[in-house]
């Protein structure tokens, strides 16, 4: 297998803004320059004991780093920002990932996550503070992931959930449960807001965006499928935006083994056989809707 070199500058990149810490800091402790370090992100070769630091100061493995294997990442921020280096030059997106796909929600849904993720992050959470901190520098990367697509364009494969959506609306988009009987109702109009925005897409059928609704449950964990032009990556994560958000624990990992892709591929497909689509899908989103205003 050969090692391409852009890609352990990214996840360097990733797992350095994931750290919290300055690249000033970072070359500091490990005996670099801050030139020399922004220049292994961009792709040249660091030798191996430099890798070596590097690793052990972010807390990486250095089978991670180098993309040996599977790609294993404990942070929300160092794995979003990973899919924004894979989106910068992918072709097509295949989403399962709760009701609502981040790359085509709607500009209030932007607005209102924030607040939504860091309502997630419990009160009694030791570290609530730069859990907070993490959610905050979170936002500029998935606003440059919703640039880069709108740019871009990449096609969309999306795969939703029926019961999902229906306890979206049911909840609205919030991070936690208890909340202000005010507060709530303004959650629900927002998700209600963010239903309609898919029926209009559903309806519109933009050109390289497909959205499939699967009446029941879909698998909980969550993935993504990168197709770029000389090759596919598979992701998969326990972080979630939006709908019972999770951006402060779990493992998520990122791999082109040809076996894992091969597997959720036709994983795909058998949900994509079963979807409801356009018109079908537009009226079942409706039908979930009107039972929530009875």
């Amino acid at each position: 297998m050969s090692i391409r070199f852009d890609d352990i500058g990214d996840r360097l990149k990733a797992f350095r803004l994931a750290s919290g810490l300055s690249a000033d800091e970072i070359s500091r402790r490990i005996g670099i320059s801050r030139t020399a370090l922004y220049r292994f992100e961009k792709g040249d070769v660091a030798k191996v004991e430099t890798l070596e630091k590097l690793a052990d100061l972010l807390d990486v493995s250095i089978p991670t780093l180098m993309g040996v294997g599977v790609e294993y990442i404990s942070s929300a921020v160092a794995f979003f920002e990973r899919l924004r280096q894979i989106e910068s030059t992918t072709e097509h997106i295949v989403v399962l990932a709760g009701p609502i796909s981040f790359l085509l929600a709607s500009d209030g849904f932007d607005q209102t996550l924030e607040v939504c993720l860091s309502e997630s992050i419990p009160e009694e959470e030791k570290e609530r503070d730069r859990a907070l901190e993490q959610v905050a520098e979170l936002m500029p990367i998935l606003q440059k992931r919703k640039d880069t697509y709108r740019e871009r364009r990449p096609g969309i494969l999306n795969l939703i959930s029926g019961a999902e959506i229906e306890r979206f609306l049911q909840n609205g988009l919030i991070g936690k449960l208890d909340l202000p009987d005010d507060v709530k109702d303004d959650r629900r109009a927002r998700a209600l807001a963010e239903a309609k925005h898919l029926i209009m897409m559903m309806e519109a059928e933009p050109i390289a965006v497909q959205i499939g609704i699967i009446p029941g449950t879909l698998p909980h964990t969550s993935f993504q499928i990168f197709r770029q032009s000389d090759r596919k990556v598979l992701a998969m994560s326990p972080f979630r935006l939006g709908e019972q958000p999770n951006v402060h624990g779990g493992i998520a990992m990122i791999t082109s083994a040809p076996e894992a892709l091969a597997l959720h591929q036709r994983t795909v497909q058998d949900l994509w056989c079963r979807a409801l689509r356009g018109a079908d899908a537009a009226n079942f989103l409706r039908q979930l809707i009107a039972r929530q205003s009875t």
